[in-house]
């Protein structure tokens, strides 16, 4: 193989190296902790309509606060319930203690952390979602009031109103679960509180991992929300410093804790009139250097009157087509490529429409459609790649004279650009050869990196086994496919070297990319370097074919140099 091939890859991977150290995005500057309390009292966000980050920084603070709740001291609180809304697809408790959802149970997807049974989506603060009301300088803790709790249905679905007295009014939450998809609706309703009032909505703040690899979940720990204007935008928990609060406004479409599979977050019914105004994010202490833990809120201005706040709450899988059909880009909760997003997201989209096509057409293993997609990206770039080397070896013809005709005329430039473009028009050769050669070689890489991050969280691959493979989401316990691939890496370049001049620095390549490949994705998927590996399996008939088509050329060009040579 060409060692423009290995400069290209070498070239890629230098750049997404170094293009965050040397642009570096600019970190928000940390705003000094409000500690562990809220004081009562606290001044909310100057407008309902368009809270601004600097007051709601100062005044809001995370869900372990412990503010008191005016005129509920002397209420006798009822025993506190667990209520469970269920349908086919999932199962979420409910609290009375705070109208909080507890858990998520997701009975289609099953614990593969050494533990048996279905997921179960849990905080390991003991909630997934809480609330908080600040009103007229007030903040009340919904897990400071006296619930009751009242079941019924809607029109099928299961429904539960959990409802408490707040001094001489009243404040209630309603949750109807679909019975279709992953689905709440959640209505809350507040009668005779004072104003302005916003309702303060408590993300996760991170999930017990269920997962083989629990320390690669925790990796995938984030935040996402979405704007109309700005787009999708992930907050990783490693991102801000322990005590560092991020602020972002809105209004948004949604907003989201995720891990490397689940999430579970609020999405607005009416995306022209979202009340999510404003997210806030702070960073928690790291665990061993692993930020396992962070807090978020989502704050919404309470409208004035009894129409209340509606909004949907999701807690399930990441199944890419549920998420597409949801609509509102919900598919972008998992926002593929960080800084590279806008080049391989579109692609990234391409592969999974194009591996879920051939899932529901073939109903084979995903492992089978790895192999299938990967033999036909080769077989559908074989043109291009049989272009690209046969300008390799034109290039490798006419190199002599090339290098002769720029010794001849050293000390004149433009007599020695003239030369070396007469070389090329003798030869029939375009002077722009060698840079349309790279281009088969740039073309499969916005699949390779869409691949990459596509293996990263996509759900459809989870626990999915493949021969000796129990799961392809996961590495290769016995590390067979990442060496596989670098064998085959290796014996691409060797083939490729065969009837070529020698080359120290293209044999110097041939090992060092291969090694340097085998390395970087030694611990990545196994199904990422199955199809790596089939790739360059699929190759080598090609090469085969063009080394032996090379060996044939070196006697024309010996009697054609000879000849202009004399």
């Amino acid at each position: 193989m060409d060692k423009r091939f290995f400069l290209a890859i070498l070239l890629t991977g230098v750049i997404l190296l170094i293009t965050p150290v040397l642009f570096p995005v600019a970190r928000p500057t940390p705003v000094a902790p409000s500690g562990a309390t809220t004081t009562t009292g606290a001044t909310p966000p100057s407008a309902p309509g368009a809270p601004t980050s600097a007051t709601a920084a100062t005044t809001i603070g995370p869900a372990t606060s412990t503010a008191t709740t005016p005129a509920t001291d002397t209420v006798v609180r009822p025993p506190i319930r667990t209520i469970r809304l269920a349908n086919r697809l999932a199962r979420y408790d409910l609290s009375s203690g705070g109208a909080a959802l507890l858990t998520a149970e997701l009975p289609a997807y099953q614990k593969l952390g050494g533990t048996t049974g279905p997921v179960q989506l849990a905080a390991p603060d003991g909630a997934l979602l809480r609330y908080r009301l600040v009103a007229g300088g007030d903040t009340i803790r919904f897990d400071a009031l006296p619930f009751t709790a009242v079941e019924d249905q809607d029109a099928g679905r299961p429904r539960v109103r959990f409802s408490a007295p707040v001094g001489a009014g009243t404040i209630s939450v309603t949750y109807t679960l679909s019975d279709t998809n992953y689905l709440a609706t959640v209505a809350v309703r507040a009668e005779g509180i004072p104003t302005p009032a916003f309702l303060l909505t408590d993300l996760p703040t991170g999930f017990l991992s269920q997962e083989r690899d629990s320390v690669d979940d925790q990796r995938h720990l984030a935040y996402a929300m979405r704007t109309a204007a700005r787009g999708a935008e992930r907050i990783d928990f490693r991102k801000p410093d322990a005590g560092e609060r991020m602020i972002r406004s809105g209004p948004f479409t949604w907003a989201v804790a995720k891990s490397k599979y689940y999430l579970v977050g609020v999405v607005a019914v009416d995306t022209n009139a979202s009340s999510f105004a404003e997210v806030q994010v702070t960073g928690a202490a790291r665990v061993n250097r692993v930020a396992s833990r962070a807090t978020a809120t989502v704050v919404s201005p309470f409208p004035v009157g009894g129409a209340g706040l509606s909004f949907e709450l999701y807690a399930g899988p990441q199944e890419w087509t549920r998420l597409i059909a949801m609509g509102r880009e919900f598919e972008h909760t998992n926002p593929y490529g960080g800084w590279i997003s806008g080049i391989v997201q579109p692609f990234a989209t391409i592969v999974m429409r194009l591996l879920l096509w051939l899932k529901g057409t073939l109903a084979i293993s995903y492992g089978w459609i790895l192999v299938l997609f990967g033999v036909t990206i080769r077989l559908l770039m074989w043109p291009l790649n049989s272009k690209m080397m046969r300008s390799s070896i034109q290039m490798q013809r006419i190199a002599p004279l090339i290098q002769g005709a720029q010794d001849k005329h050293k000390g004149d430039p433009e007599k020695q650009r003239e030369a070396v473009m007469k070389v090329y028009a003798e030869a029939g050769i375009s002077p722009f050869a060698p840079l349309a050669g790279c281009l088969p070689m740039l073309l499969p890489m916005p699949i390779l990196f869409a691949l990459f991050f596509v293996f990263q969280n996509t759900i459809e691959f989870r626990g999915v086994p493949f021969l000796w493979l129990p799961d392809i989401s996961v590495k290769d316990p016995y590390y067979i496919v990442p060496l596989l691939m670098g064998a085959s890496m290796y014996a691409l370049s060797w083939i490729g070297m065969r009837n070529s001049p020698p080359n120290p620095q293209a044999k110097m390549m041939s090992w060092l990319m291969p090694v340097m490949m085998t390395v970087f994705l030694f611990n990545f998927a196994s199904g990422l370097n199955l199809y790596y590996a089939v790739q360059n399996l699929a190759a080598l008939p090609q090469q085969w074919l063009i080394a032996n088509e090379r060996g044939k050329a070196p006697a024309k060009v010996a009697g054609g140099g000879a000849a202009k040579a004399r």
